[in-house]
């Protein structure tokens, strides 16, 4: 059995969830508000530590009509600077195309603030991405 760290980068923030350990569902973990590429990674190196696992699963914003724009390119940009600091990492991407739509409709009827939704809909994205890829591997 393997865990994985699903990952939503975004220029402020990295949404954070994990799965637990038979992959079946993914939780969310924490949101990184980015300061500087250097604790980005160390950031992501605690949590990879933390819960024992080189597996990341990072969201790629695909347009709607599936083709990848500049948005892909930052992600992917960023997923290339974590492989070479983490040279064991299997990095997969799965198409994230409205999972920050679905977290915000998640949190929407669960009925929180404005603000406080703000707080968690990266990490919200996060779990949206990583339970769509565990979702796949059944």
């Amino acid at each position: 059995m393997k865990r994985y760290l699903g990952l939503d980068v975004g220029d402020r923030t990295i949404g954070i969830a994990v799965s637990d350990l038979l992959g079946l569902t993914a939780q969310g973990v924490e949101t990184i508000r980015r300061t500087s590429l250097e604790k980005d990674l160390d950031r992501l190196s605690a949590l990879m530590q933390q819960y024992e696992t080189t597996a990341l699963v990072s969201g790629l914003p695909k347009n709607m009509n599936g083709t990848e724009g500049d948005r892909c390119d930052v992600v992917k940009s960023f997923m290339a600077k974590v492989q070479e600091r983490f040279p064991a990492a299997e990095v997969t991407f799965w198409d994230e195309r409205l999972s920050t739509v679905a977290a915000t409709r998640s949190l929407l009827e669960a009925d929180l603030s404005r603000k406080k939704r703000k707080k968690v809909i990266d990490k919200m994205a996060a779990v949206f991405i990583l339970q769509g890829y565990l979702d796949s591997l059944r």
